[in-house]
């Protein structure tokens, strides 16, 4: 029966006669009918979009009385006699949301506990504090009294650093789903490093220069040391670039060049690192054939030895990082020994606030200072600015008639075949 015949009243549900009961029925049936041409279509959206990727078991939907569905969802379902790392490595297989993508593979020291690691890192983070108040306390001394030594602002800058690398962790630990914080984290534990790099290898150069001059002052070294702090700065560049990249991208061979691109840049870093040792042994043995031109105070053997310890130190960590980049990669449900937490607090932190407190308690802005604008052989030790008050006359003998003082005849002796004859090497 139609609404006409009924009441006699027309059949436009708009119309203003019809009956309360009625025009809210009519109202419902409606929004239901829309519902239901809703629901159909974004069912239809998501089969479209998902029929590539692969359903978890979790989001099968079997239906009720359907046997082959159940079978096949409950053959997923973790028994107790079903090995816990089923489940896992099938969460595993399940495609990763993003960009940025979680890491896949198990990092050197893992996901961040608050548990284990926030006590951790804050003993570090108090550790570098210390050492970023006392080396940025001594390089302001050392200003006001006109003494420039820049590494100990280099030394502040790293342990700065190092505040920041320890702040992510804790905050890594805290929210481990957010990938930006992980990326940050990684990009500062790789970073900071390349600053003790890099005053080890000015120390180097100033050992060199006062006891090889010829060698040291020559205008190819200087090239040289200069090409490898350009060269650590580019490979800085491509390390934080291709960190990044990887993060943002599952293709396999953007991934690939982005590993052999970090492979590459780690070698180098490292051999960077370990450079100083076998040019400060050879420095130490070769037979000089002028006299040992002293730079700052103290014994020259002590800076020697205090520059073999700190590299040997340094290339550990850094032949750790190396070492282990090159390993296959592994799981993240089953990491290797050296992706332990012990691994990535000593290899990297304990050893770097070993080499920042060393060079605090040695004082190395006395050691290793050299006067300001020294440019030529003789800059050292002052030795061109004695010349520049005498004539000529009296510059030729100059190492005949120098009166030498009770500390250099007294301390390390050793003989040389200078071009003015035998003479004692100045050595403390």
């Amino acid at each position: 029966e139609t609404l006409d015949q009924l009441g006699g009243r027309q059949a436009d549900f708009r119309c203003t006669d019809a009956p309360w009961p009625e025009r809210i029925a009519g109202v419902a049936l409606l929004f239901f009918v829309i519902n239901r041409i809703n629901r159909r279509h974004a069912i239809k959206r998501r089969s479209a979009t998902t029929a590539d990727l692969p359903l978890m078991p979790s989001e099968r939907q079997p239906r009720k009385g359907d046997l082959g569905c159940r079978l096949t969802c409950s053959s997923y379902v973790a028994s107790p006699q079903q090995p816990a790392g089923i489940m896992s490595a099938q969460q595993d297989a399940r495609p990763p949301s993003g960009p940025p993508y979680p890491p896949q593979s198990a990092l050197t020291g893992g996901l961040p506990t608050v548990g284990v690691d926030v006590p951790i890192s804050a003993v570090f983070l108090v550790l570098f504090i210390g050492s970023a108040v006392a080396h940025m306390t001594i390089f302001q001394i050392n200003k006001r009294r006109g003494h420039k030594f820049v590494m100990s602002a280099l030394m502040f800058g790293f342990s700065m650093a190092r505040v920041v690398t320890m702040v992510m962790r804790i905050v890594w630990a805290t929210r481990p789903t957010n990938v930006r914080v992980a990326i940050a984290a990684q990009i500062f534990t790789s970073a900071g490093i390349i600053l003790l790099f890099i005053i080890n290898l000015i120390f180097t150069q100033r050992i060199l220069r006062a006891a090889h001059p010829h060698f040291g002052w020559h205008k190819a070294s200087s090239i040289v040391f200069n090409a490898l702090y350009a060269l650590i700065i580019i490979m800085l560049i491509m390390v934080i670039t291709t960190t990044v990249q990887s993060f943002y991208t599952l293709n396999r061979n953007t991934r690939r060049i982005d590993r052999n691109i970090q492979l590459t840049a780690s070698s180098f870093l490292t051999f960077v690192c370990f450079l100083p040792l076998p040019l400060v042994i050879l420095g130490v043995i070769v037979h000089r054939k002028t006299r040992l031109e002293k730079f700052g105070l103290g014994r020259w053997r002590t800076k020697v030895a205090i520059l073999l310890a700190s590299t040997t130190l340094l290339t550990l960590g850094a032949a750790f990082r190396c070492g282990t980049a090159f390993m296959p990669p592994r799981p993240r449900n089953n990491p290797a020994w050296y992706n332990a937490k012990w691994c990535y607090y000593f290899f990297n932190f304990v050893i770097e606030a070993i080499v920042l407190y060393l060079y605090i308690l040695v004082r190395v802005d006395r050691r290793f200072h050299v006067p300001n604008g020294s440019k030529r052989a003789g800059d050292y030790s002052g030795r061109n600015k004695q010349f520049d008050k005498h004539d000529s006359l009296h510059s030729e003998g100059w190492a005949e008639t120098r009166i030498m003082s009770e500390e250099e005849v007294f301390d390390d002796e050793e003989f040389c075949d200078c071009e003015e004859g035998p003479l004692k090497d100045v050595e403390r």
